[in-house]
């Protein structure tokens, strides 16, 4: 199904030159390193094939990013200016892509028709995860699998308690973020059993990338 269209919001065009990109306005780091996807983006989609649903569409430059065996991309995200900035990258990439208005607690997705749901730095801004991860569950066709790239609440207490200082302020200015949510665990109360993880640092905060599918 091709990418719709019909916003009034005309963004700039991001996709015209395959740029570095942005996993999320709100969490601005690269997705690429030149034209090829940086190494946590790379294990986050490796291997994807089927209908794939992705959470948040950032400036779209990361849908460039995924395998050719995807047969379909679906992204949902509420912000009319983010759609329309994704639609003009997802009009130069091979797999056809469906852009959709909805909400993390409310996703307009078919009950098990997707292989795989990616959550890309959007648990950590989920006012009620486990409602989003619910919501991921009833997505998930039987054996189907939660890719996720997300913060990570720090193991050290000194850091954990750094992080709570400065979360109501960082909250504010990142769309939401929790830094100190621990999202491995949240994965694991909705029901997950978590196959793969790799833990990393970016400015000082603590990522996952990893894989998990519902118990």
């Amino acid at each position: 199904m091709a990418a719709r269209t019909g916003d009034l919001v005309e963004p700039p065009d991001t996709g015209r030159h395959f740029s570095q990109g942005m996993e999320q306005f709100h969490h601005p780091r690269p997705v690429c390193n030149g034209s090829e996807p940086t190494p946590q983006r790379r294990r986050l989609l490796a291997g994807l094939s089927g209908q794939v649903l992705e959470i948040g569409a950032g400036d779209g430059v990361k849908l460039s990013c995924y395998p050719s065996s995807v047969d379909e991309i679906v992204l949902v995200e509420p912000d009319p200016f983010l759609r329309a900035a994704a639609k003009n990258v997802a009009a130069r990439v091979s797999t056809p892509v469906q852009i959709v208005d909805g909400s993390l607690r409310h996703l307009p997705v078919e009950d098990a028709s997707c292989e795989a749901v990616v959550c890309s730095l959007v648990l950590c801004c989920a006012s009620r995860v486990h409602e989003t991860l619910e919501e991921v569950r009833r997505i998930l066709v039987p054996g189907g699998e939660l890719r996720f790239y997300e913060h990570q609440r720090s193991a050290n207490l000194v850091v954990t308690l750094a992080e709570s200082l400065v979360s109501p302020l960082w909250s504010r200015a990142a769309g939401g973020c929790r830094p100190t949510r621990d999202t491995v665990a949240a994965i694991q109360e909705a029901g997950f059993v978590i196959e793969s993880l790799d833990r990393f640092a970016f400015c000082h905060f603590n990522h996952v990338v990893g894989v998990a599918r519902p118990s």
